[in-house]
């Protein structure tokens, strides 16, 4: 499954790039993109554990940069 969720408060291109490699290390994760320019968070993942993988980046993201928020539309 693809989605793309905006991303609130990511105030640095350093911090995206590391959410980026967090995130694509993480299992069931074909590909993640985390773009600074447009706030944005690119996900492929396996569809059956989709949440519980966007619940793990979001943990993830948050130990990088605390106050940026995904969201769930």
């Amino acid at each position: 499954m693809k989605k793309t969720f905006k991303l609130i408060d990511l105030d640095c291109a350093n911090c995206a790039a590391k959410m980026e490699d967090a995130a694509n290390k993480i299992n069931g994760v074909n590909k993640a993109t985390v773009s600074f320019m447009t706030q944005k968070l690119k996900l492929d993942a396996d569809d059956v554990r989709f949440e519980e993988i966007l619940d793990e980046i979001e943990k993830t993201c948050k130990k990088i940069e605390p106050d940026c928020k995904i969201v769930r539309s």
